[in-house]
């Protein structure tokens, strides 16, 4: 109110008396005397939204929080008063959605008065129980239709967690290149690619050049390294040796005295089709992951290849996640998965874990794609050298 308006001033301070004291029929009418001079502001609207909520006026109520909302869409206290008439009418799924809002505006709203903090606990309390009685309500329901959702397929399930919110849609998110509809999927089977066997079945010769390259400390570099010609990495591996690399095929360019190594390393490699791209591909190398390492979630550059791991020393507690998927790590098993969607690996081992890395196409780009493809990025590594490709775990 304003010094103009003193009888407006106090009808306004005699509501908020009342609405004290439980009374919602004379807060109410205080109130909307107020609101029919045109003088009403976003706080005693709220006023009045609590006044209806205590006669059991609900649209009323929704009324008055929707004219705050039009003047601060932000306003906390009206986001969880809908939620809060929302669910007390029985419709919990409105409430979550407009508890939810508050919580998500809540850290941008700076300091919060304690009410107001207890009001947001109270919603995200509010928000918990709705998800658990959600899911005891689908549960039931599978139950019901003779249904196990393990037993449809593993994305079914992560589809179920989405829904829950106990996990996030994990998109494909190249920091370099992206190349559209191509199916964000995390890790891919090796049985779908005939050259799987051979390598695996080469694993016992490639440990053994491996151990040889191990022994040379002049061959192991770290693996995050920063590029003079970029801004520096935020990266908490940047040039840490806890993960480390022996390059055998780099940009396209084969390290000559690790080629020379590794002869049966790079015979079995002959059989997989690794790209060939003039400054770019073939890449191969040995990832090496020290003791109790952690390599962050991140994503790789391209959504065009896929990165693939013979792991070779494997120490028990070695994981990988991609997406909301992740798979124990198991020497001598191929794993291939697209590090274009965000990753993340940990040895939690007293050991040392080695895997060869190298890249394959997507096998969904057909021969004119890769050759298109391949002469994209030919004539951008022509125009300006790319930075070296730091993804793949």
């Amino acid at each position: 109110m304003t010094p103009a308006d003193p009888d407006l001033s106090a009808i306004a301070q005699a509501g908020v008396a009342a609405l004290r004291r439980g009374d919602g029929q004379e807060a109410r009418a205080a109130f909307e005397r107020v609101e029919a001079a045109g003088r009403a502001t976003p706080q005693l609207r709220l006023f009045l939204a609590q006044a209806c909520q205590m006669l059991g006026d609900h649209p009323a109520a929704h009324h008055a929080l929707d004219q705050v909302l039009s003047v601060e869409p932000d306003n906390l206290y009206a986001l969880i008063l809908h939620g809060d008439l929302h669910r007390s009418a029985g419709n919990p799924r409105a409430a979550v959605s407009w508890y939810q809002t508050a919580i998500t505006h809540a850290p941008r709203a700076g300091s919060l008065p304690p009410d107001l903090i207890k009001a947001l606990h109270r919603a995200e309390a509010a928000v918990a129980e709705e998800s658990a009685n959600f899911q005891a309500y689908l549960d039931h329901q599978f139950v019901v239709a003779g249904i196990a959702p393990p037993q449809v397929s593993p994305r079914f399930v992560e589809a179920l967690d989405i829904l829950a919110s106990r996990a996030a849609p994990q998109l494909q998110r190249p920091t370099s290149f992206y190349y559209p509809a191509l199916a964000p999927r995390p890790f891919f089977d090796r049985d779908d690619f005939a050259w799987v066997t051979g390598l695996e079945a080469a694993a016992p010769a490639i440990r053994a050049e491996l151990a040889v390259l191990l022994a040379d400390n002049d061959a192991v570099a770290p693996y995050v390294v920063a590029d003079p010609s970029r801004p520096t990495k935020r990266h908490v591996l940047l040039d840490d040796d806890r993960w480390s690399a022996v390059h055998l095929l780099r940009d396209g360019v084969p390290v000559r005295e690790n080629v020379a190594r590794c002869p049966r390393t790079m015979e079995a490699l002959a059989t997989v089709g690794i790209p060939t791209i003039r400054g770019r591909s073939p890449t191969a190398m040995f990832s090496v992951l020290r003791p109790h390492t952690h390599i962050p979630p991140h994503t790789g550059m391209l959504n065009t290849r896929l990165i693939c791991h013979l792991p070779l020393i494997v120490p028990e507690n070695c994981r990988l996640r991609v997406g909301n998927e992740t798979q124990q790590v198991m020497a001598d098993r191929m794993m291939i998965f697209d590090d274009s969607i965000e990753h993340e690996a940990w040895n939690d081992s007293d050991a040392t874990r080695v895997v060869l890395l190298f890249e394959i196409w997507r096998p969904d780009l057909d021969t004119a794609e890769r050759a298109a493809l391949t002469t994209l990025f030919e004539a951008i590594g022509r125009y300006a050298p790319a930075p070296h490709d730091q993804g793949g775990a």
